[in-house]
């Protein structure tokens, strides 16, 4: 069994709002409500729901672009060998842990400074952690471009990224991710905003050059055909919480969570001919699970690392 990359304990992330203009009353959102999982060394988890559940705010909380409310989020200190919390770290130790955390977004046209050309901004989380040479650094970028696929690279350095179309600019934003060698890889919907026929590609080559490089990562999307094409697991979030988590194929085949078994049924199938399993919105068997588990069990394993979430959502479906 792979040990931890990164431990992920009641994670929870609050939101305080005004009631309006001429209110003073304030209202606590819970965008990430007590969430948990882990993510072994070499393997992908696939964190899906609908818009709205939490999803990117989890990701920006693992990635310390947004503080965390509460929660422990552990990773795995290749020197010391042990699991340490996030909180703890500070000056290079943090330094460290941002080099092995990196995060492709989902609009790579924002997330890349129009007014630098490709070279300078993959040359920049170098230029930042003070890595190699000034030569090393142009060696790399050449380099990394040839293994996204911009090739020859020559003709890719001097351009703008609004010369470039959508899946060249997203290669682009993985060449700038890859290059610092992450041990991790938060992808937020990296391949929603693509044209389907470049889709693949994108997907095809992050799964690649994972394996490859042997870099764990976590996959946010809203599609579970993305996810199951792209994770060793599935966690399926609603409302804020984790709802359900296991292997790809347990999740898909054996829903038992409802809303689980909503996505599932919602998933667009391009053979008219093909009929498939609909799951009714059906209560029984997770409250057969609540009645049987204690008040602080919020997650219970049903089967062998399929675990599924305690908590009432009948109000919510």
């Amino acid at each position: 069994m792979k040990e931890n990359l990164i431990e992920v304990k009641n994670l929870q992330k609050y939101f305080e709002v005004s009631g309006g203009v001429f209110s003073r009353n304030k209202q606590i959102i819970k965008a990430v409500d007590g969430i948990s999982f882990n993510i072994p060394h070499g393997s992908s988890l696939g964190l899906v729901g609908q818009s709205g559940c939490g999803k990117t705010t989890t990701a920006r909380a693992l990635s310390l672009l947004d503080p965390k409310t509460s929660g422990d989020v552990k990773f795995y200190n290749e020197e010391t060998l042990s699991m340490e919390s996030i909180d703890d770290l500070e000056g290079e130790d943090l330094k460290k842990f941002r080099r092995n955390i990196q995060m492709i977004f989902q609009d790579p046209y924002e997330s890349l400074n129009p007014r630098w050309n490709i070279k300078d901004i993959i040359l920049e989380p170098l230029n930042i952690h003070n890595i190699g040479s000034y030569q090393e650094r142009e060696e790399a970028v050449y380099e990394i471009l040839k293994t996204v696929g911009l090739t020859p690279p020559e003709n890719y350095m001097p351009r703008f990224p609004h010369e470039l179309s959508g899946g060249q600019r997203q290669r682009v934003s993985i060449a700038r991710t890859l290059i610092m060698k992450p041990k991790f890889v938060v992808c937020d919907e990296p391949t929603s905003m693509l044209d389907v026929s470049i889709r693949i590609s994108i997907m095809d080559l992050m799964l690649n050059l994972a394996k490859d490089l042997e870099v764990s990562y976590l996959y946010i999307t809203h599609d579970l055909a993305v996810a199951r094409y792209m994770c060793d697991r599935i966690a399926v979030m609603f409302n804020g919480k984790i709802v359900e988590i296991a292997e790809t194929e347990e999740l898909l085949t054996n829903p038992i969570h409802p809303y689980t078994k909503r996505l599932i049924s919602s998933i667009p199938i391009p053979d008219p001919s093909y009929v498939r399993k609909k799951y009714k919105l059906d209560f029984s068997e997770l409250d057969n699970i609540i009645s049987n588990s204690s008040e602080k069990e919020h997650m219970v394993e049903v089967k062998d690392n399929h675990f599924v979430a305690t908590h009432d959502v009948k109000g919510l479906l």
